[in-house]
């Protein structure tokens, strides 16, 4: 774990928090008979130099998830460019807490707290954002806040970007309603039923699809199964995230499933008129807050 790292400890898990890569999850696994099983994809010193956030098990969305097209909209008459954070994309990505450094406000062995306070710039909302990590002999919990500490009212979004441990038989499955349909870009464009390879309600193998999606009228509970590994783990989150991603990209040796509380692009889209996408307005001292467990299974004797 690099330098400055935190190490949570309960029962037979463990957890280790990167507070200066985007306050990002970099561990989270079992001691299993002087073994490791690990949950979320896990970063090295090496892996976090060559790829920053990108290298972690999980990192926050705050104040907003997904893309903006062009980095561009308009909010309240006033018109905003942001930096295009990600290239060669030419869409603002995941907001700023992921690629910023965050403080500790608190580490305890089984409870951290980490901020990160966000001055009006590009972007023109004073915010805050706290982070409450908490771990369980049987779950990890990372709950985010995001505080409107301006004086105007903000658009407002969060989210959880985990990656999670790839293999050949590896299943996600989740109750899902509909799906947004993408252009290549990844910007929605069409809210339908799910077609055939995007029905996870029935259980998706990750190795058989291409998936960059949002769900909506997610239940609020995904499962994830490893059956090589004789393990599984439960992505579980409530309104306000309520919106689920799951990108399986070719060849990589993670997936993603992500709680978000709104669609890709909502900012722009609200404001058309385009429903159900998820966009919140937080007024001056308001508070947006939501939480994802991750609550793993696995074999105790292995």
């Amino acid at each position: 774990m690099a330098e400055g790292g935190i190490a949570l400890a309960s029962g037979d898990l463990r957890a280790e928090l990167w507070p200066a890569v985007g306050g990002s999850l970099g561990a989270f696994f079992a001691e299993t008979g002087g073994g490791r099983l690990d949950f979320v994809r896990p970063a090295s010193d090496d892996s976090a130099a060559r790829e920053g956030p990108l290298a972690m098990g999980s990192f926050p969305l705050v104040p907003y998830s997904g893309r903006i097209r062009n980095g561009r909209f308009s909010f309240a008459g006033r018109d905003v460019a942001l930096p295009l954070n990600f290239p060669p994309a030419r869409h603002s990505i995941h907001g700023h807490g992921w690629q910023a450094p965050w403080s500790v406000a608190e580490a305890k062995p089984g409870r951290v707290i980490l901020d990160y306070r966000h001055a009006a710039d590009a972007w023109p909302f004073a915010y805050r954002s706290r982070q409450i990590v908490t771990l369980s002999a049987d779950r990890l919990t990372l709950r985010i806040e995001l505080t409107n500490e301006g004086s105007e009212a903000m658009p407002a979004g969060i989210g959880h970007h985990p990656y999670f441990p790839r293999t050949p038989a590896a299943r996600v499955t989740a109750a899902i309603e509909r799906v947004w349909l993408a252009d290549d870009e990844v910007m929605p464009t069409a809210l339908v039923e799910p077609p055939s390879d995007r029905r996870i309600g029935a259980g998706v193998a990750v190795d058989r699809v291409a998936l960059d999606s949002v769900f909506t009228g997610w239940s609020g509970r995904a499962l994830l199964e490893w059956p090589e590994r004789r393990a599984s783990l439960t992505v579980a989150a409530a309104p306000p995230l309520r919106f689920l991603v799951v990108y399986t990209p070719p060849g990589q040796d993670f997936f993603c499933v992500e709680p978000v509380s709104h669609c890709p692009d909502a900012v722009n889209s609200a404001p058309r008129g385009v429903p159900d996408v998820g966009l919140v307005v937080l007024a001056p001292g308001e508070t947006l807050a939501g939480a994802m467990a991750l609550e793993p299974q696995w074999e105790r004797t292995r």
